[in-house]
């Protein structure tokens, strides 16, 4: 047993995904007026990031589907208390074995280019997700034992596994999972990043790199999902969404009324907004993977887990985190979020910084030595850390808080060596595994988030992109992780998430850093702007006061 480990089982305590609705903060609209919503008008959106590549079925990015929601409806919805509800799908039925699920297919329903949703297009799309050619990241990785689909008739599809799968119907509610149309299918993947067409409430009129995407209403829609507040057509007869990278011209942009509501608030001006009578803030913590820095273990200074217990127990990331981010944002102690169905609440207690004990475990480690520079030494060579960090597209000032780490790491002898690398750049260094620390955030609405940071299985190789990037390789965790897969009973995941959130602690597989939560910022004129699984803002009950 490593040396590291602890009792995985004290201080056990679950928290389930019903605590979304716990998250805090006022609703998404400020003194909303009495009587119907008003219908027409445009909302203007201004978010601090954008996706390369507008197909959710291919982009590695989670925030494509924040752009491809509007636009593209799935199978099935999720709400907050983590039930599945009807959609494109009127019904489904599971196998006894688990590796089967039956969905019975609305009839009255059409894709904004004409044609017809039906069988053939459910299998389209789900293959599509799966094809070599499209070089899904994202989706593919939440699909799991996928072995195809079969077109029972036009509207009942079967879709089956090699192995049980439970997480299938979480997944597909995502907008990762957002059924297109065939005939946009088949344009290929270059125009496919650009535009992509749905059923949706909203159909996309253009996307244009780094200025934003428009979109007009659908006038046909007429198959909201379970729990929406309304039914027909969206309220809004245009919706834009306009990249505004820099917080201040966000910011500024929301305060003097130019637009409508704002993505990511930046924390340092929280309280200033909520001061305004004429703005109000909603914050949603999102489920699935934290913003987490990884290690390798399987190559370089952090196979050593006294080495990387030693950086994660060096650094006060809880103080890092509450001073840069003025408290809007959670320190974080496990892989996942509190948010995330079978989170352990006990990790909070399970690891703590200690500089001193840093240093002693580095000793043993044999990093006795320190140069000139004031950096830890053996045998001649310098402890340093290769950290390929994607510059461009780092948000929530994720470059500010890697140098305040990396002035951390060196007063305890680590050199931490930024690379700065491109999106095209990372994916070889990813693949060869050539790093030593890589940082991301893994948003998902069920705790089979670890089975993608943590299965073998989902280690990158040439064939598959997949997100653990730790490298981490443990039996006893896949096995785990293969165990929650074949039941569906809710109790038994928790227990055996719990289990792995607390071996990867352990084995300090992982450096947890920060619970990402949403600061939506509106003004007045903007109303019942609602949210999705992974805690990004809807649009379709959504509507704006007339002046």
């Amino acid at each position: 047993m490593n040396p590291l480990r602890k009792s995985r089982l004290a201080g056990l305590a679950l928290l389930p995904l019903a605590a979304l609705t716990a998250c805090g903060g006022t609703p998404a609209t400020t003194g909303t007026p009495s009587g119907a919503p008003a219908k027409g008008g445009t909302l203007v959106f201004g978010v601090n990031t954008e996706p390369l590549n507008l197909d959710p079925h291919a982009s590695p990015q989670d925030v494509t589907g924040l752009f491809t929601r509007p636009a593209l409806d799935s199978l099935v919805s999720l709400d907050d208390k983590g039930e599945i509800h009807p959609w494109l799908a009127t019904s489904w039925k599971i196998s006894p074995g688990g590796k089967t699920y039956t969905f019975k297919l609305r009839e009255d329903v059409r894709f904004t280019d004409g044609t017809v949703f039906d069988g053939a297009a459910v299998k389209a799309n789900l293959d599509h997700i799966v094809d070599p050619k499209t070089r899904s990241q994202l989706a593919a990785a939440a699909f799991g034992p996928y072995t195809g689909t079969k077109v029972v008739d036009a509207h009942t599809v079967e879709v089956s596994f090699a192995k049980p799968y439970s997480p299938f119907l979480a997944a597909l509610a995502t907008a990762y999972f957002g059924i297109q149309s065939p005939k946009s299918l088949a344009q290929g993947a270059e125009a496919l990043a650009k535009k992509v067409v749905g059923t949706g409430p909203f159909i996309i009129d253009a996307f244009t790199p780094h200025q934003g995407i428009t979109y007009h209403r659908n006038p046909a829609y007429n198959w909201a999902p379970q729990g929406a507040k309304h039914t027909g057509p969206a309220y809004l007869e245009k919706l834009q969404f306009k990249v505004l990278i820099e917080d201040s011209v966000r910011l500024g942009a929301l305060t003097s009324g130019q637009i409508d509501a704002i993505a990511s608030v930046p924390p340092v001006s929280v309280k200033r907004v909520e001061a305004d009578p004429k703005l109000a803030i909603t914050r949603r913590q999102a489920p699935g993977g934290n913003y987490n820095y990884f290690p390798n273990t399987a190559k370089g200074v952090f196979t050593d887990p006294k080495v990387r217990q030693a950086f994660r127990d060096g650094i006060d990331f809880a103080t890092i985190v509450g001073k840069l981010y003025f408290g809007s944002f959670a320190p974080a102690s496990s892989p996942i979020s509190p948010v995330t169905p079978g989170y352990d609440k006990s990790t909070e207690t399970q690891w703590k910084y200690d500089a001193a004990e840093s240093g002693r475990l580095l000793d043993e480690a044999g990093w006795t030595g320190r140069d000139a520079e004031g950096y830890r030494t053996k045998d001649g060579r310098r402890l340093t850390v290769h950290w390929p960090f994607l510059k461009a597209l780092a948000r929530e000032q994720r470059g500010t808080l890697a140098e305040q780490v990396q002035a951390e790491a060196k007063k305890i002898g680590f050199e931490v060596h930024f690379d700065d690398v491109t999106a095209n750049d990372f994916a070889p260094k990813a693949i060869s595994g050539d790093y030593d620390l890589v940082d991301f955030s893994w948003q998902r609405a069920d705790g089979d988030a670890l089975r993608n940071l943590f299965a073998v299985s989902t280690i990158p190789s040439p064939t598959l992109f997949g997100q653990n990037l730790a490298r981490y390789r443990d039996t006893e965790v896949d096995g785990w992780l293969g165990d929650a897969l074949a039941t569906t009973d809710l109790t038994k995941r928790a227990g055996l998430y719990a289990e792995v959130q607390r071996k990867v602690i352990d084995d300090a597989a992982i450096f947890p850093v920060y619970v990402f939560t949403y600061l939506l910022g509106t003004n007045r004129s903007a109303h019942d702007i609602g949210w999705e699984p992974q805690a990004y803002p809807t649009f379709y009950d959504a509507w704006v006061a007339k002046a």
